[in-house]
């Protein structure tokens, strides 16, 4: 049982960082003046081809 609350909580962690990274790329690329990473833009779900309009 620990195992599998263990596997969910390094999900959760991990799936939370991976977000708050993409975000914090994402905010320095349009602060930059530059189009963010189609990686990002996935992980933040934002579809990359929407996002001049977003």
């Amino acid at each position: 049982m620990t195992t599998l609350r263990n596997s969910f909580a390094q999900g959760f962690f991990g799936r939370a960082f991976a977000v708050l990274s993409a975000a914090n790329a994402a905010a320095a690329a349009v602060e930059g003046h530059r189009r963010p990473k189609e990686r990002d833009l996935r992980t933040l779900g934002i579809n990359p081809a929407d996002f001049p309009r977003a």
